[in-house]
């Protein structure tokens, strides 16, 4: 009698240490198996009944009947705290995930090369104080080309090669030029601005040419402006998208109808000092259009061209990434061709 007493002492005392130990499913399972499973300690115990007289059975089958119980209770409520732990530990990691972690089967993906180009010239441009603007590509024959001193019969027109709508003066827009005169005409001067976006020009597609594609037009207009800011302008410009500050400009007399006089800048070619490839071994490399604002287009906005003069500058986007990256087909930027995207 006093052997199994013991037994019964040690057995609550081992599978209470075992149950506090327990800190998985798994541990969980071998504690229940090893000692409430069918060949378990709880079992051997219960066998010893048949080695005792009547009077010990009469004493010790009700302790081991209640033992047999509570041990089961026992195992039972440290299912239920384990479940619980789990439950509250899977509420952490969710609480706790970091979405910036790096899985390895997961395809990435990154700024398309068209955008980055656009960020960084709006970025350069917010820098020296210009706010970006925005305006509708359906635009009207107004303001893509009369306020623009580009009259109805001006042979200018006929280059465009305009996509017309068969609706009363409606066209894609061919030029960002347009968003200056609404910007001009809603908020006034001075003003210094710089748009971008996407431009329609009906046109066979090529290597260097799109039916659409994308410009960037800057706009200045305030009291005595010259051709000397502009000129200054153009330089920081080109210097800080080419990471080069030994960029030089220069300057060629260009028409465009919306500005007086005109000009077109070219760039010393930033990937070589003696000619190459890329300048075509001219060292040069022609990068957009500028000019002062025209008076005529300052009056269609009802601004006095003699009290106020401004200077305006675009050119295409694709142009200059096609310059800055090595770019050679502007058909890829429209296009879905995954290993030349991953390039940048």
């Amino acid at each position: 009698m006093e052997n199994l007493e013991q037994s019964i002492k040690l057995f609550q005392e081992n599978l209470k240490d075992a149950l506090d130990n327990v800190v998985t499913q798994e541990q969980l399972e071998q504690v229940r198996v090893e000692f409430l499973g069918r060949h378990g300690k709880i079992i051997v115990l219960m066998g010893q009944l048949k080695t005792l007289d009547a009077d010990e059975k009469r004493v010790f089958g009700p302790k081991l009947n209640q033992l047999k119980k509570t041990s089961e209770q026992a195992y039972k409520n440290r299912k239920i705290a384990l479940e619980e732990e789990v439950r509250k530990l899977e509420i952490l990691k969710k609480q706790q995930f970091d979405v910036t972690a790096y899985k390895p089967t997961t395809l990435e993906g990154s700024i398309h090369i068209l955008s980055k180009t656009y960020d960084e010239i709006e970025d350069i441009f917010i820098s020296m104080g210009y706010k970006v603007a925005d305006g509708p590509e359906l635009e009207t024959d107004f303001y893509n080309f009369e306020a623009l001193n580009i009259p109805k019969d001006h042979p200018s027109r006929d280059s465009q090669d305009t996509f017309w709508f068969n609706l009363p003066e409606l066209l894609l827009r061919t030029q960002t030029s347009t968003v200056q005169i609404h910007e001009m005409e809603e908020h006034g001067v001075p003003t210094a601005l710089i748009s971008t976006g996407r431009v329609y020009r009906n046109e066979a597609t090529d290597a260097s040419h799109d039916f659409i594609f994308s410009q960037y037009e800057g706009l200045f207009v305030a009291e005595n402006i010259s051709m000397g800011n502009l000129l200054a302008t153009m330089k920081t410009f080109l210097q800080r998208l080419f990471e080069k500050k030994d960029l030089d400009i220069r300057v060629r007399p260009g028409y465009f109808p919306f500005v007086e006089p005109g000009i077109e800048i070219d760039a010393s070619c930033p990937f070589c000092k003696d000619g190459c490839s890329v300048c075509k071994k001219t060292k040069w490399i022609e990068l957009l259009g500028a000019g002062l604002v025209h008076p005529n287009v300052l009056q269609y906005c009802k601004v006095d061209p003699k009290k106020y003069s401004g200077f305006a500058f675009g050119g295409g986007i694709e142009r200059l990434a096609m310059v800055k990256y090595g770019i050679n087909d502007i058909r890829y930027f429209h296009g879905a061709n995954i290993e030349f995207l991953k390039q940048f």
